[in-house]
This record gives structure tokens, sequence and C-alpha cells, in this order.
């Protein structure tokens, strides 16, 4: 292969990306190169104004655009009164795809023990604001059957439990260390049907 800079360059971002390795990349930027006005311009423009207009919301952690209020948690149409918790925005997609949950979201950004994760760098503070000042009833935790996902699970039950709230937890159909992206529906709903509720917040 020619060792031209910007191909090596553009095979290493690419080769980031989830699922993709070195080959995958190599096969990537070959479609491109070989399509580059119907792909590589269109897409560069594409690029160029999400990196530019989509941000993530400051209170739900949901992707919005800079020119507009966030739709997730400033949903004026629809009141509703429960919460799902997710770790990041692909749960939220899958979840949302598989039409199982009617409510608002709140995309924390991660877990408590990723790696460089802190818990004071996800939305957590927000989540308790948002409980109180929507008076919800009920927050669902949809993080993942993970020791990550259950140790932040029980860190935002603890940060709720002066609130009165009622807070569930997916149980049945969510396997060990599972992660809710990688779920399909029939899993999904079983999980969301059979969610237990976590000990009391009066304990």
């Amino acid at each position: 292969m020619q060792n031209i800079s910007e191909i090596e360059e553009l095979i290493k971002l690419i080769s980031k990306l989830p699922g993709l390795g070195p080959k995958s990349a190599k096969r990537i930027v070959l479609k491109l190169i070989n399509n580059r006005d119907e792909l590589v311009k269109p897409m560069a423009n594409t690029l160029a104004q999400v990196y530019k207009n989509v941000v993530r919301c400051n209170s739900c952690g949901a992707l919005k655009s800079n020119s507009n209020g966030c739709l997730n948690c400033e949903n004026t149409k629809d009141k509703f009164n429960k919460i799902c918790v997710v770790e990041d925005i692909a749960d939220q997609w899958s979840i949302e795809n598989s039409n199982i949950f009617k409510g608002y979201f709140h995309i924390l950004g991660g877990t408590i023990s990723s790696v460089g994760q802190r818990k004071e760098d996800l939305l957590i503070n927000s989540l308790v604001e948002r409980v109180n000042r929507d008076k919800i009833e009920e927050v669902i935790l949809a993080t993942s059957a993970t020791v990550e996902g259950q140790t932040t699970a029980y860190y935002i039950k603890d940060s709720l439990k002066n609130l009165d709230v009622k807070i569930t937890k997916l149980a049945q159909g969510l396997p060990v260390g599972g992660e809710i992206e990688s779920l399909d529906d029939g899993t999904l709903f079983s999980a969301f049907k059979n969610r237990s509720n976590l000990i009391s917040n009066s304990d």
C-alpha cells in the first residue's frame, strides 16, 4: 500500500470507531476514495455541521441542536411522570426504537467506574434536580448489568433517597454482564415489564 499520510491518518481515525479494526477501516477508506463526489464531499460537509451544531444537553444528556431547545427534557406536549436513566445515547436509541418506554430519558454519559470517569462527570446532580422539579413519580434505572452499571445504579438510588420517588431497576431478561445497547426488543420488553423496586428510600 502506498504510504500516503492523509490516508494513513484517516485509516487510524476510522479504526477507532466501535466494531471496526484496521482492515475494515482500510476497506471503508477505499470506498470513500473511489466515491469521493458521492460520499467524501457530502460526508465532510455533514460532519462539519454536526461538529458545529449538535451538542449534549447539560440537563438530561440527550443530543440537541444548538439552535433549538432540548426535545427530551423540555417536552411540553407530553407530561410524563417517569424518567428512564441510561448510560449513553446508544442505550436511549435502543429503548426508543423498541417502543417499550414512554417517558423522559436521562443520559448519564458513562458509569462511575469507567476508566477516567468520575461520578462528578456524570449528570447525576441534574437528575436529582429534574426529579424534584418535574414531580417525577418513578425513576427507572436502565444501567447495564455490569459491575460498573450496578455500582452507578446504587449510587443514583442513594442520591435520590431524600425525594419521594419510586426507584426501580431492570430485572428479568437482562443478562449478567449485558449492555443495554446490545439487547433485542424482546429482552428489553421483559426487562422493563419485570423491573423491580430497589431497597426502600426509608432504609
